[in-house]
C-alpha cells in the first residue's frame, strides 16, 4: 500500500448464506479527501461500511488502514487506530447535556473511564476543550441543555462534535443527511467540510447534490460490486450508473 491512500480493500466480500451482499470490492481512499460511497438501495453500501468498521467479519478479502492489515482487528481496536464511525441514527446520550456528551468523548479519547460519579472538579478539566468544540459547531449556546431537547439537525451536529472529540484521523459517516430538511442539510454539509480539514472522510450518502458538492471521489456500488469510480462529473455521466439508479427507481 502506498502512502497516498489511507484505506484500501482487496477482494472484500461478505455472503449471508448463498447471498453475496458484497463481492470482490476493491476500494482505495486517498488521504485527506472526502470519498463518497453511493448506489441504489440494496447495493451493499451499509454492509461494506460494517465490514470496514468491523461490525461484520468479511467472508473473504482484506482491509488495510495506514499500511496495516486490520482485517481481523475488532471495532474497538480500529477506533483506537484513528478510524471512527458516525452512525446513520444519531448516537448521543439524550439525557446528558450537550456539554456532557462531548466531555464523555474527550474522556474516552484520553483514556479515562466514564466515571460520572467522580468529583465535578475532576470532570471540569475537560470543559474548556469541550466548549471549544461546541463553539466550532455552533452549539455553545445550548451547552447546558439536555441533548433530547435539540432539533434533529443539532443532534447530528452534536454527533459530529463528539466524533471529532475522539480526534480521528479518518471518519466514516453513515448517511449524515438522513431525515434532514434543506436548511439542516446545508448546515451539516458545511460542518462536514470543516471537519474534513486535516483528515479523511468516507461517507455513505443518498443525497446526490450533497455528494456532488462535497466529494473529491466517488465509488458507486450496485448488487454488491463496484460499478464505477471517479469524480462526480464522470460517474454521473456513466451509462451504467444511470441505468442502475433508474432501474432501482432513483431517476
Amino acid at each position: 500500500m502506498d502512502g497516498e491512500h489511507i484505506l484500501e480493500t482487496e477482494g472484500l466480500s461478505k455472503s449471508f448464506g448463498g447471498f453475496a451482499a458484497v463481492s470482490d470490492v476493491g476500494l482505495r481512499v486517498k488521504r485527506g479527501t472526502i470519498h463518497a460511497l453511493i448506489g441504489p438501495n440494496g447495493a451493499g453500501k451499509t454492509t461494506c461500511f460494517n465490514l470496514l468498521t468491523k461490525f461484520l467479519a468479511p467472508t473473504a478479502g482484506s482491509i488495510r488502514y495506514n499500511g496495516r492489515d486490520i482485517t481481523r482487528t475488532n471495532a474497538a481496536g480500529i477506533a483506537q487506530l484513528g478510524l471512527v464511525r458516525s452512525f446513520q441514527i444519531s448516537a448521543v446520550f439524550l439525557h446528558l447535556t450537550v456539554l456532557e456528551n462531548v466531555r464523555v468523548a474527550l474522556q474516552r479519547q484520553r483514556g479515562a473511564s466514564f466515571d460520572f460519579w467522580r468529583s465535578e472538579k475532576v470532570l471540569k478539566r475537560y470543559d474548556a476543550a469541550a466548549m471549544a468544540l461546541l463553539e466550532e459547531f455552533g452549539l455553545a449556546e445550548v451547552a447546558h441543555r439536555e441533548a433530547t431537547e435539540l432539533s434533529y439537525g443539532r443532534k447530528r451536529a452534536l454527533e459530529l462534535a463528539t466524533t471529532l472529540a475522539l480526534e480521528p484521523e479518518m471518519m466514516l459517516l453513515d448517511e449524515p443527511m438522513a431525515g434532514m430538511g434543506h436548511e439542516d442539510i446545508a448546515r451539516i454539509a458545511g460542518l462536514i467540510r470543516k471537519a474534513a480539514a486535516g483528515r479523511t472522510i468516507l461517507m455513505v450518502e443518498h443525497n446526490l447534490s450533497v455528494v456532488a458538492d462535497l466529494s473529491d471521489r466517488i465509488t458507486v456500488l450496485a448488487r454488491g460490486k463496484v460499478l464505477a469510480e471517479g469524480d462526480y462529473a464522470a460517474v454521473s455521466a456513466d451509462p451504467r450508473v444511470i441505468e442502475a439508479y433508474i432501474g432501482a427507481g432513483h431517476a
